[in-house]
C-alpha cells in the first residue's frame, strides 16, 4: 500500500514524481538513518518518512532560510501556516506589487516563511539568485500560488511524519559526507552540471563535478550506501558527462515530456540519471537500463525493497 506524501515546499527540480522509482532501490532494514544533504523540497525524505523506511532523518541545505523553514515545519507548523496566510492575503488588489514588496523584504530579513511564499508564487516555482545572493525570480502572473488552506494541510502533514525524528541542518554537504557512519543511507541531489552558473543562479551555491566525485569516493571508502540524482538530458540537451562506473551504477529514468517543453509546445522528453551505490543489493540486470515512471509503478509489486 502506498500513501499520500506531503509536499509543502514547491520547488523546481523536486524529485516528488521520481520518489517511487528512487525508493524502489532502497533495501528494507539495511540502514537506520537517511541523510539528504541537498534538501530542497525534501521529497525523498518525506516519501521515506511516510512509509517509515528509516527510523531517523537528516535534511540539510546551503540555503539558510530553507533550513530555517524546515525547522519551523518540524517544530511549529501552525506559525508557518499563519504567516504564510498573512503574506498570501497581502496581494489583494495589487498582487504583483505585493510580490515585489515581499521579495525585497526577504532579501533584507531572509525570513523562512517569506521564502515559502516566494517559492509558491514565483515563475515555475523556480528559485533564482543574482550574483549578490538576492532572490530575483519574477512572480507568476497566471496563478496566485498555493491557497493558504491547502498549504496548512501540507505543512501539518509534513510535520506529522517528520517531528521527533528529523534534524534540519544548514551547512556544506561535504561535512555530512565526512561524518557519515555505519547505518547511514545518503540520497544526494546536487546541482547538475551547467545549471548553477550564469547571471541568474538556480541555487545559492553550485557544486563542481570534482567535489561530487570526491563525496562519492568518501562514501564508497566508508561503505556507505547512496543514491545520487545527477544530470541526464532533455531533448537534445545533455546536462553533463556520465560518472565512472567505479563510483556507482548508472540507471536512466524516462520522466516524460518536460514542463518547459509543454509550455513551449515542444515534445522534448526528460531523462533523469540515477547512480546506485555498489553497496546496495539490486537486481542483476540493472546496468544502463531505461525505465519510464509507469514501468516502475507496474514493477513495484515485484520488488522486496520497501
Amino acid at each position: 500500500m502506498r500513501f499520500s506524501v506531503a509536499h509543502p515546499i514547491p520547488y523546481q527540480g523536486s524529485k516528488r514524481r521520481l520518489a517511487t522509482a528512487i525508493l524502489s532501490y532502497i533495501p528494507a532494514n539495511q540502514c537506520s538513518r537517511l541523510v539528504e544533504p541537498f534538501a530542497g523540497s525534501a521529497a525523498i525524505t518525506l516519501a521515506s518518512a511516510t512509509e517509515n523506511i528509516f527510523s531517523s532523518y537528516v535534511i540539510a541545505d546551503a540555503l539558510h532560510s530553507l533550513v530555517g523553514l524546515w525547522n519551523m515545519i518540524i517544530n511549529d507548523p501552525a506559525s508557518v501556516a499563519d504567516e504564510y496566510s498573512s503574506l498570501w492575503h497581502r496581494e489583494r488588489d495589487k498582487p504583483i506589487e505585493a510580490y515585489y514588496e515581499i521579495r525585497a523584504e526577504f532579501n533584507v530579513d531572509r525570513s523562512p516563511v517569506k521564502l515559502l511564499y516566494l517559492l509558491a508564487r514565483c515563475v515555475k516555482n523556480a528559485v533564482r539568485f543574482n550574483p549578490s545572493g538576492e532572490f530575483n525570480q519574477s512572480p507568476d502572473k497566471r496563478r496566485k500560488g498555493t491557497n493558504p488552506r491547502l498549504m496548512r494541510d501540507e505543512l501539518f502533514a509534513a510535520h506529522r511524519v517528520l517531528a521527533g525524528r528529523t534534524q534540519a541542518i544548514h551547512g556544506d554537504f561535504m561535512s555530512l559526507v565526512e561524518a557519515a557512519k555505519e547505518g547511514d543511507f545518503f540520497y544526494l541531489d546536487p546541482p547538475y552540471q551547467g545549471t548553477s552558473g550564469g547571471k541568474d543562479q538556480r541555487y545559492i551555491s553550485g557544486v563542481t563535478r570534482e567535489r561530487t566525485i570526491e563525496a562519492l569516493t568518501i562514501l564508497n571508502d566508508k561503505k556507505i550506501p547512496f543514491i545520487l540524482s545527477y544530470d541526464g538530458s532533455c531533448g537534445d540537451k545533455n546536462y553533463g558527462d556520465p560518472l565512472d562506473e567505479s563510483l556507482a551504477i548508472q540507471v536512466l529514468l524516462d520522466v516524460g515530456r518536460s514542463t518547459q517543453a509543454t509550455l513551449n509546445g515542444r515534445n522534448d522528453v526528460t531523462i533523469e540519471s540515477l547512480y546506485i551505490s555498489h553497496f546496495i543489493p539490486v537486481i542483476s540486470d540493472i546496468k544502463r537500463i531505461n525505465h519510464s515512471l509507469d514501468d516502475y509503478a507496474r514493477q513495484l509489486s515485484l520488488f522486496s525493497f520497501i
